[in-house]
């Protein structure tokens, strides 16, 4: 119980919510490019979508965002991957690039939206600068009976969530698409031996986990938060 009066379940439960979504919209946009470029394969799984049960996956979005909760970390994790064929793709190793290349660039489209919204909404009302700027500083969101509260909430954690979550897939560590990129590029023997990597890469992202290595990744996010601040 002494844990639970420590965490603002608000904060916690508006996070996951926008994690659950920030997932899906990554999902949904590597599936997307997938079927543009000529692979249907997603399309028929269901996978162009941004319904979050098509994409859950039990350890990447559900306990690595739990761990995460434990150490106080702003919730990151990862879905399903998307299935491509590359049999479908007229241009496979060029296509496998845009298609690696569209999670991350929708999840940095969002966290731009989320911010432009957060600065308008800081610039115009008095109220929600102030509320604004306690979130900023604690990642919480305040007590207050205002709706701005929780928008305000969605907003923060959507700008956050979203841009950790685009920097985080851009290591090259499987399942992460980094690595797809980086096979992409790589002459084939090393990407042969990058392949059979791929099993191991779960307990290299715990190990680095724990290690507390992924704290860089909230380094532009501190910098963009400091600009709301700013502002």
């Amino acid at each position: 119980m002494d844990f639970l009066q420590k965490i603002n379940l608000a904060s916690v439960a508006i996070q996951f919510a926008v994690l659950l979504f920030s997932l899906s919209v990554h999902e949904a946009a590597h599936a997307w490019m997938a079927d543009r470029l000529g692979d249907y394969t997603a399309r028929y799984l269901g996978r162009v979508t941004l319904n979050p049960l098509a994409h859950v996956d039990p350890i990447g979005t559900v306990l690595f965002p739990i761990l995460q909760m434990i150490t106080r970390l702003p919730l990151i994790g990862w879905a399903k991957p998307v299935p491509v064929n590359p049999v479908h793709l007229k241009n496979p190793q060029r296509d496998q690039i845009w298609i690696s290349l569209a999670g991350p660039g929708a999840n940095l489209v969002t966290a731009a939206l989320c911010f432009i919204l957060l600065a308008l909404l800081k610039l115009s009302s008095a109220k929600a600068s102030g509320l604004m700027i306690n979130m900023i500083i604690t990642y919480q969101i305040p007590e207050s009976k205002s709706i701005l509260a929780p928008i305000l909430g969605i907003l923060f954690f959507g700008m956050v969530i979203n841009l950790a979550l685009a920097i985080f897939n851009f290591i090259p560590i499987p399942p992460l698409d980094g690595h797809w990129m980086l096979y992409a590029i790589l002459p084939y023997n090393a990407g042969r031996m990058l392949e059979r990597a791929g099993s191991y890469g779960f307990i290299l992202l715990y190990g680095l986990m724990f290690l507390g290595i992924f704290k860089f990744i909230f380094i532009p996010v501190n910098w963009v938060r400091s600009l709301l601040l700013l502002l």
